[in-house]
């Protein structure tokens, strides 16, 4: 078969450490496209091409790979594993015709797939699974397929089984589609062999489980299953490619990428099932027009090239010079890892690269007439932030719009200024997601910037009224300076901020010196007794005196902040700690574990309840101070598998006593002497 209306996209994803780069490597030298595999090890992968994906040996964005396998053009996308960085395999996922999603043969790994098969699922994306490194399975291919099924709402189809050789190992398989076997021959095309006498009751079976989840869908196969009349190869294969196009069946192949096992067997299937573009097009709702549609699905900024913006074609044409949104393509350029090649267009099916396209984001679609609206994934919120600063003064002013580029290449990036605290943080989904970030910095901006905890914007109240007075008299030859005022301070509701109000009667203080008054207790409510902004206080201006020469609004004002400073200590300060609603969500295997991270941390259990349209999940709600929140991510995915993420917004402020609140004041006291 030829390929479909043009070239075809297939994502590879998976979690961290399942292989995919591996597996990209092998599929472009089964193609063909290189003449030499790469290794990780060495560094040298047509994938993981940046400094940040090579020093870290993992994937750190989309590697884009065009390829050809018998003929037919195709581009690989090889999409990052770790959590942290999933937003970057999803928008992969979107602009795919078929995801190829990597996993481990161990059992209890299983699990870390299930959000990736859900959003696989809920979007109708075809896909096929590759059991990864069979070569050193521990667990036999019906229990990992029996445990990835508990994951997947959709029916796994085994293809193959495997054939055993000497001491466990794997010397082959048996596809269940042609009813043949084959012998591995490592960097070459398997031997057809005969199906080993030991194998065949294994492979009847899988034969007969085969068809009979394909029957599931197609009721004059399911009566030819009733009268015991086998279909033929050729029907299984059209059955087989049109359940897999229409994303009712998942097909489970086996291999294993670094021993080059099974890869060009998910090549030809790759070839022979997975839809091309026009399918794609219309499963994403996109019409067909002459016009030139286009979506963006990543972008870069390169140190030589400048911006470039990863486009899909799904109808018309781009090219070098044309006009899109209002703005003009600069280049037309493909990409294979670090390598580019320019171009004069591209048609439907391509994924390219366009230069300089400025102000337009990863997920804008482009057209030459009006954009179609087409799905994209929703940004995750942040869940992990670091305050940043340049190391070197000098570079003070490039920080933040290096941070800005950093952010249009990565929108699950962002940056909160923090005027209360005089902090810049920088927020993402993780540790490693912002070490990367800062990393980048380094590389292509050549700004060094360290990160550390953000401070927590601890608040005071007072917990008692008091009254006092204050008089603010100087004398330095010719005008002095003269105020005199009497308050009140009493403590608000939790949550009503604070206020001022002016009692004053019969003239005791001028109206003009009143607003001094004001400004001089504001002044001091932003750092109270305990060092911290003061919040829910009342401030009653009673009475006071003037001098009709002497006074003035400075005078007023200092008086102002003399009668707070003095009568703040007297009305039993308190420390105030954020409190946020935490909404955690878990499989309910690991409910346990999060009650008892929540408590753990000083949080209040709200309950738990089914997660909404996620089988077998729950959502933890609690109370949880913010200073337990900046790690909890961390914490959460070791406890999960890498799958528990959270939300959380702010909710109250709650008082913080004893050895913790002792500790914070400390803490903040030292820091300010320190400045």
């Amino acid at each position: 078969m030829s390929t479909l209306n043009g070239p075809r996209v297939a994502a590879l994803v998976g979690p961290y450490l399942s292989g995919k780069t591996t597996l990209l490597e092998a599929l472009l030298y089964a193609s063909g496209t290189i003449n030499r595999r790469g290794s990780i090890k060495e560094g040298n992968t047509v994938g993981d091409s940046s400094p940040e994906a090579r020093a870290r040996s993992m994937s750190t964005e989309i590697n884009v790979a065009a390829a050809k396998f018998l003929d037919d053009p195709w581009t690989l996308l090889d999409c990052p594993g770790s959590v942290e960085l999933s937003f970057e395999a999803q928008c992969a996922l979107l602009a795919a015709d078929v995801a190829v999603v990597v996993c481990e043969p161990q059992v209890d790994k299983a699990m870390t797939l299930s959000p990736l098969l859900k959003f696989l699922d809920d979007r109708n994306i075809p896909h096929m699974l590759f059991i990864n490194r069979l070569d050193t399975a521990s667990a036999r291919v019906s229990e990992v397929l029996a445990a990835l099924q508990s994951v997947s709402a959709r029916p796994l189809v085994l293809r193959q089984i495997p054939i055993p050789g000497k001491e466990g190992a794997i010397e082959g398989y048996v596809d269940l589609a042609s009813e043949r076997a084959y012998r591995y021959r490592p960097g070459h095309a398997s031997d057809l062999v005969k199906i080993p006498e030991g194998v065949l009751p294994d492979e009847q079976a899988g034969r007969s489980g085969l068809v009979e989840k394909l029957a599931d869908f197609d009721d004059k196969l399911l009566e030819q299953l009733l009268e015991d009349v086998q279909p033929s190869t050729k029907d299984i294969y059209q059955h087989l490619t049109h359940n897999l196009r229409g994303d009712r069946i998942v097909p489970v192949f086996l291999g294993a990428a670094a021993a080059d096992f099974g890869v060009r067997r998910l090549w030809k299937a790759l070839r022979h099932e997975a839809p091309g573009a026009v399918e794609t097009a219309a499963r994403l709702g996109i019409e067909p027009s002459a016009d030139t549609v286009a979506q963006v699905i990543k972008t870069y900024h390169a140190p030589h090239t400048g911006k470039l913006s990863l486009v899909r074609v799904w109808s018309g044409q781009v090219k070098d010079g044309d006009t899109l949104n209002g703005v003009r393509i600069g280049g037309v350029v493909r990409l294979t890892g670090g390598n580019t090649e320019k171009l004069s267009s591209a048609g439907v099916g391509e994924v390219v690269a366009l230069a300089r396209m400025e102000g337009i984001t990863t997920g804008t679609v482009l057209a030459s007439g009006k954009p179609p609206k087409l799905p994209w994934p929703e940004i995750p919120r942040p869940v992990f932030g670091l305050a940043i600063a340049a190391e070197k003064r000098a570079d003070d002013v490039k920080l933040t719009p290096a941070i800005a580029r950093l952010i249009e290449e990565d929108p699950t990036l962002a940056l909160v200024h923090n005027a209360d605290l005089q902090e810049m943080v920088l927020c993402g989904q993780g540790e490693i997601h912002l070490q990367i970030a800062l990393d980048r910095l380094r590389q292509k901006y050549n700004i060094a910037a360290s990160g550390k905890r953000p401070q927590v914007p601890y608040r005071e109240t007072i917990k008692r009224g008091a009254a006092q007075h204050a008089r603010f008299k100087r004398q330095s030859g010719g005008h002095g300076q003269f105020a005199d005022v009497e308050i009140e301070v009493r403590p608000l509701p939790r949550g009503s901020g604070h206020s001022f109000v002016d009692a004053v009667v019969g003239g005791a203080i001028p109206r003009n010196f009143i607003p001094s008054v004001e400004e001089g207790v504001e002044e001091y409510l932003k750092a109270g007794p305990l060092g911290f902004p003061v919040v829910d206080v009342a401030v009653k201006l009673v009475t006071g005196q003037f001098h009709t020469v002497d006074s003035s609004d400075m005078a007023f004002k200092t008086a102002g902040r003399m009668a707070m400073q003095e009568a703040m200590p007297k009305c039993d300060p308190v420390l105030l700690e954020p409190i946020h609603l935490v909404e955690i969500s878990v499989p309910n295997a690991f409910t346990a574990r999060v009650q008892r991270l929540i408590s753990g941390r000083r949080g209040q259990i709200l309950g738990f309840d089914a997660k909404s349209g996620w089988e077998g999940w729950d959502v933890v709600s609690a109370h949880l101070p913010r200073a337990e929140l900046h790690d909890l991510i961390i914490e959460l995915r070791s406890l999960t598998l890498g799958v528990g993420t959270y939300a959380d917004k702010f909710d109250h402020l709650q008082e913080l006593t004893g050895r913790l609140a002792e500790k914070v004041i400390q803490d903040h006291t030292a820091a300010h002497a320190a400045q």
